[in-house]
């Protein structure tokens, strides 16, 4: 964490700091790379069709950002006074300061995209929770079993990738397929939650393309492993492009989740076809697993994947296709490009 004390201390700080009239504009918080920067990830604020280097601004504007954070993981362990800190900043920045803090607006068309969260502590993806997918999967022989309560597999770290990014498919998938899917982000430290309070951990939501190999997730379902392999790929997890706080989510089971190939409508389902709802989910999985701020619990598939389609082989992903996964309100779009592995020689 950024120097300057303890969380509580600088907690404290941003309470202190925020001494301003906010406006309440949505924030839409995400992780990025400057033009020419390819080590030193930044937070920033997505909002008018540009992105506010968020430490940037505080600086320009001559504003305290010894309290900032540098990562969004960090800034969630500050709870709500560090969101405000963070919607002051961006008020400021559209509004008394803007001159000054110009240089601090970046192009989208400028941004090398992150996932929101690189590395969270804990992704834990549920599987088997649209009815529409656990037909296609039993249909397809890849489900074992029938669940009676929530089930999860890890994403690992490695495979996840940003917006806007090129997705490797390895020379031996010829079974990629897609698979978007509504992702709550935990916004404090979640141990032993009941069901009823479930939403007050969470700080928002983001979107993840789980992409799998689904001939290597038959081969694991067969030999009764969790299809570990299948999902883990180095980019197999595209994720974002943001994080949008749930003050900006009206109902989130009242989204409707879209995937596109190449601009061809492959799916549309809402999420209120899910069979686990976040307060069961995280219920289930902290009675003995406790989550911190920026752990994210992904809820599945819907039904519509190229797998449980009569022409699958057709509709697999290929190099060249282009991906875009989508909510369509609050809006946000998650595209990247399946490329082919690139010609690698023999080492000496």
């Amino acid at each position: 964490m950024h120097a300057g004390g303890s969380a509580a201390s600088i907690r404290a700080r941003c309470v202190a700091d925020v001494n301003w009239n906010c406006s309440g504009v949505d924030l839409r918080l995400a992780t990025f790379l400057s033009p020419g920067d390819t080590s030193s990830p930044k937070l920033g604020v997505c909002v008018d069709g540009r992105m506010l280097d968020v430490e940037a601004a505080a600086n320009l504007g001559n504003l305290p950002s010894k309290t900032l954070p540098h990562t969004l993981k960090e800034l969630l362990a500050l709870g709500t006074p560090g969101i405000e800190w963070v919607r002051a900043i961006v008020d400021r920045a559209r509004g008394p300061d803007a001159a000054r803090v110009e240089n601090a607006w970046i192009p989208l068309s400028d941004v090398r995209w992150l996932p929101p969260i690189p590395d969270p502590d804990k992704l834990l993806c549920v599987g088997k929770n649209y009815r529409t997918h656990l037909e296609e999967l039993k249909r397809t022989n890849l489900i074992a079993e029938m669940p009676t309560e929530p089930t999860a597999f890890v994403k690992l770290n490695s495979s996840l990738t940003g917006h806007a990014t090129d997705v490797t498919r390895p020379d031996s998938v010829s079974s990629l397929d897609y698979e978007p899917e509504l992702v709550f982000v935990i916004g404090k430290a979640a141990f032993h939650v009941r069901e009823e309070v479930a939403f007050d951990y969470v700080a928002g939501v983001t979107l993840l393309n789980d992409l799998t190999c689904r001939d290597t997730q038959k081969r694991e379902v067969a030999s009764g492993s969790r299809f570990w392999t299948a999902k883990n790929a180095p980019g197999f997890g595209p994720l974002g492009p943001c994080v949008i706080t749930m003050d900006e989510v009206p109902d989130p089971y009242d989204i409707w989740v879209t995937c596109r190939v190449n601009g061809a409508l492959r799916m549309r389902v809402n999420t209120r076809e899910q069979i686990w709802h976040l307060p069961q989910i995280l219920a289930h999985f902290s009675r003995l697993v406790p989550f911190a701020p920026g752990d994210m619990l992904s809820t599945g598939a819907p039904g519509g994947v190229a797998v449980g389609k009569s022409d699958a082989e057709t509709l697999f992903l290929k190099p060249g296709d282009v991906v875009e996964c989508a909510f369509e309100e609050p809006a946000m779009e998650l595209r990247n490009r399946i490329v082919a592995s690139a010609d690698m020689e023999d080492g000496p």
